[in-house]
């Protein structure tokens, strides 16, 4: 068996999707068209955002970020996934994959805990609106903000740091970026830590997320009950939609991309591979169209730049 030191020299071979290497041109449509979608989705609602004072409030704030980390994702694995299916550029560094893995990982860990602290951000704006703007300060929404991003690098930068020890037997990886398990699974050596690491960040991430996201809409739900006035109803409701939205659009498909890839072995490689590019993608493409579409005051101005134009 042929090994391969684990050296800064050693090349990997992204195989992009497994069974349909002939079809890859045609899927590149698909995907350069989300990610143009990505690009102007999420630019949009930041300009805009940045740029007008009066969205200068900490659940635009949290949004932004939220832009911030779907571009870093976004432009982390499409720029090499589109020159893998249009100019067959397959060859990627042991350090270039490490690196992308990194941000590809811990996008969605920042994500999730930024939607957590938009939870938070919402349970204050139902449940004790008159101190809102006391409670969530510009210097809380950026401690909280940092935070997001602290745990994102604390979780992840554990997992490339733990493959540069491995060795490997294969070069070739069955996938259209560097994903944790499919690198894992080109190593000859014990891959037992990896593995049990891997499981236990899913597990803390959504496990601890879901729940503060489902304990704060306990609290929102228990306000809203109390409520005499039905229009007072649905107006709390109406503000947490969006933010309800986004959670479903961000936890359905790693959830359903998770458990295929475990226990959905009748289920062909090339659906596993595309299940997790959706799962990094959806989001990003989303994201802005349900806070475009669910909150007013970017309507507003998103219709006022139109016009002007």
């Amino acid at each position: 068996m042929l090994v391969f030191n684990h050296s800064s020299f050693m090349t990997f071979t992204l195989m992009g999707i497994p069974g349909l290497e002939s079809q890859h041109l045609w899927l590149s449509l698909p995907f350069f068209s989300m990610f143009l979608a990505i690009l102007i989705g999420n630019s949009a609602v930041l300009f805009l955002v940045i740029t007008e004072p009066t969205l200068h409030t900490p659940m635009y704030l949290f949004l932004a970020l939220l832009m911030v980390t779907d571009l870093i994702s976004t432009l982390t694995l499409m720029p090499k996934v589109l020159c893998l299916f249009w100019f067959n550029d397959r060859d990627i560094a042991s350090s270039a994959c490490f690196t992308q893995m990194f941000f590809i990982h811990g996008a969605p860990v920042v994500r999730s805990a930024l939607l957590v602290a938009m939870a938070f951000d919402r349970f204050v704006a139902v449940c004790e609106p008159l101190h809102y703007n006391t409670i969530l300060s510009h210097s809380l929404v950026g401690r909280l903000g940092l935070l997001a991003v602290a745990k994102g690098v604390i979780l992840i930068l554990p997992m490339p740091l733990l493959l540069q020890r491995l060795t490997f037997c294969h070069r070739v990886i069955p996938h259209t970026y560097c994903d944790h398990m499919a690198v894992v699974k080109m190593a000859c050596s014990h891959t037992r830590p990896n593995r049990i690491y891997g499981l236990f960040v899913i597990l803390l991430v959504v496990g601890l997320d879901l729940l503060l996201i489902g304990f704060s809409y306990a609290l929102i739900l228990q306000a809203v009950v109390r409520l005499n006035s039905r229009d007072a109803t649905f107006k709390a409701l109406n503000t947490c939609s969006a933010h309800l939205f986004v959670i479903l659009v961000t936890y359905v498909p790693a959830l359903f991309s998770s458990v295929t890839h475990r226990i959905g072995q009748n289920i062909p490689p090339h659906a596993h591979i595309l299940l997790s590019n959706l799962y990094l993608l959806l989001p990003s493409v989303l994201n802005p169209i349900i806070y475009g579409m669910k909150m007013k005051e970017i309507r507003v101005k998103v219709t006022k730049c139109l016009c002007r134009g």
